[in-house]
């Protein structure tokens, strides 16, 4: 892999206090940037990732709506209320 400057502007006080925390982790100011621009693309790429398949799922729904593959609100409701019921007499403490 071919290597680039990288040259930006600071002040001074905060690049002599990166250096110094940067040693006391055994570690040169220019290797923790290069770590902190990986971690970063990195997670830019994983956020998009994340939101290409978020688009993808709701992209699926709306068809399979627009399908015409809908439940009845009254059928939803009817079959999480006997889930509650159920989750209620779990917790209830036992008669003993």
């Amino acid at each position: 892999m071919s290597e680039a400057t990288f040259t930006f502007r600071v002040d001074e006080a905060l690049k002599s206090e990166f250096s110094n925390a940067a040693k006391s982790r055994d570690r040169s100011a220019a290797q923790l940037l290069r770590d902190f621009m990986r971690d970063f693309v990195r997670q830019q790429q994983e956020a998009a990732e994340h939101d290409a398949w978020f688009r993808r799922q709701v992209q699926v729904g709306l068809d399979s709506a627009n399908a015409g593959n809908l439940i009845p609100s009254a059928e939803v409701e009817a079959k999480f209320a006997s889930k509650r019921a159920a989750t209620l007499r779990r917790l209830e403490p036992s008669a003993k």
